[in-house]
């Protein structure tokens, strides 16, 4: 008799590499997909969450983009990018940002998420220091530790009705292990926009202590009240330690199109280039033939979502100021509000998902923007007038129901 022999099962335990266990998911794409699972169940939701221009391409980019897949541009580029666009691109650094731009300083990544996560990646080693003025958007956070490096917040102030980054907090943060600081103006999620004396401040600690500066500026078109966006690079002695980024998602509505740059002396380039080649090659080349389209002969449309912006900025802002809980600083660029919520008593978290809950209106917790974002909730008015007016309006309504019963 032929018995079958038991065999032996085995168990392989696989794991992801010990680097990822540093980051978690986005708190705005969790409080997202809450969101989703409401709409799914037949609630009408406000989404004010997401960073992305509810405008359409700008036509004559779109058009571009369409001609370019037809005449065949559908092959590999340079992993730098096309040299049109890059030209273009050193063009508009001098011309706008007075940074003398060559188009060999330029990359051209997959939006400017790639940007900023070649960029430090690129630079910090493990055991590094970056720091990085907070509240800010947590992707600067989580490729630093995913560098094996230490994000070293530095909070922005709130004063006299503004939102302000203190070069002095900055210092005080310095160590010998301080290599990178990143830099965000306009902001998300604050709006905060650095004026010259700041920067020229922060160019100066830099320089002192020898530091290289990320400087994303992927706002820098939506800026309102006269203000006056500066690149830190155009700054004595910081183009050769600086890396500024851009790209064409939040001022031209193409956050799908996936085109952003930077900008680095030579030397950083050459570097930050092979984590671009050995992870993406390049972008397709309808995409790029489409942003330099952009650059060219998009500015009307640019303008035009400008205006709307600001207008959008002013009608949220009137409703929202009807509630005595709410503090309403008023945003300088970017299409955000940051609203302080103090008064309420309650955590950013817990109002986000009540307001979610109750209300149908998404907001976006300041927690999910690090530790001193805590006691605000991010707004976008990247929406229509009626989602704005009505969004705004539940929002006073909730609350003040909830001072009405000495809830809040």
């Amino acid at each position: 008799m032929i018995t079958k022999s038991k065999k032996k099962e085995v168990c392989f335990m696989v794991h992801t590499a010990k680097r990822l266990e540093s980051v978690g998911f986005s708190n705005i794409r969790k409080i997202y997909e809450k969101a989703n699972q409401l709409s799914a169940k037949g609630q009408k939701i406000y989404n004010l969450i997401l960073g992305e221009p509810d405008f359409p391409t700008p036509k004559v980019v779109s058009d571009s983009g369409t001609a370019s897949i037809l005449e065949g541009d559908t092959h590999y580029t340079s992993n730098y990018g096309l040299i049109e666009l890059r030209e273009a691109i050193a063009e508009k650094l001098k011309k706008e940002n007075n940074v003398n731009a060559s188009p060999n300083e330029v990359l051209i990544t997959t939006g400017a998420t790639e940007a900023v996560f070649a960029s430090i990646v690129g630079i910090l080693n493990p055991g590094d220091e970056a720091l990085i003025p907070s509240p800010c958007w947590p992707h600067y956070e989580s490729c630093c530790q995913l560098a094996g490096a230490r994000p070293v917040t530095v909070p922005i102030n709130f004063e006299n009705g503004v939102f302000k980054l203190d070069p002095q907090e900055l210092e005080k943060r310095i160590t010998q292990r301080t290599r990178l600081l990143v830099l965000n103006t306009p902001s998300n999620p604050t709006g905060m926009m650095m004026d010259y004396d700041t920067l020229v401040e922060i160019s100066q600690l830099a320089i002192k202590h020898n530091l290289i500066v990320i400087s994303d500026e992927i706002y820098e078109k939506i800026i309102y009240d006269d203000q006056k966006h500066i690149s830190i690079a155009s700054l004595p002695g910081m183009s050769e330690r600086t890396i500024t980024i851009n790209g064409f998602s939040k001022a031209y509505a193409m956050t799908g199109w996936r085109v952003g740059y930077l900008h680095a002396p030579e030397n950083l380039l050459t570097g930050l280039v092979k984590l671009h080649q050995y992870n993406v090659t390049c972008l397709p080349a309808f995409t790029q033939r489409a942003a330099t389209t952009a650059l060219l002969k998009a500015a009307p449309a640019v303008e035009s979502m400008r205006q709307e912006f600001n207008r959008r900025r002013n009608l949220i802002v009137d409703v929202l100021s009807k509630s005595k809980m709410l503090g309403i600083p008023k945003p300088e660029g970017a299409f955000y509000l940051f609203v302080n919520i103090e008064r309420t008593g309650k955590k950013s978290h817990e109002l986000a998902l009540e307001l979610l809950e109750e209300t149908g209106v998404a907001v976006v917790p300041g927690s999910a923007f690090g530790e001193f974002g805590e006691g605000y909730l991010r707004l976008s008015y990247a929406a229509k007038d009626e989602v704005l007016q009505e969004a705004g309006e539940k929002i006073v309504s909730y609350l003040e129901s909830k001072v009405k019963a000495n809830l809040i």
